[in-house]
């Protein structure tokens, strides 16, 4: 018998609203936050010790709660 494929539908990670996940690219960030990539690039280098974004290999990855947090307090960016 041929294998069939089922009929559940798997979540993939883009069916995740931005406003839902944990995690956020640096496009989906500038997208989301009207902040430009560059800008947000700025950031992480010059906060190295800030917790709102998490290194994946050579890939920055925002937190969206955390980073939320810091632009709450931020005055300028």
């Amino acid at each position: 018998m041929a294998n069939s494929k089922s009929n559940v539908s798997e979540k993939n990670y883009f069916d995740i609203p931005v406003w839902r996940r944990y995690t956020l690219t640096i496009e989906e960030a500038a997208g989301y936050y009207h902040i430009g990539e560059g800008k947000l690039r700025m950031l992480i280098d010059q906060n190295p010790h800030e917790d709102f974004y998490v290194m994946n290999g050579n890939r920055a990855l925002i937190k969206r709660e955390k980073f939320e947090r810091y632009l709450d307090q931020a005055t300028a960016v």
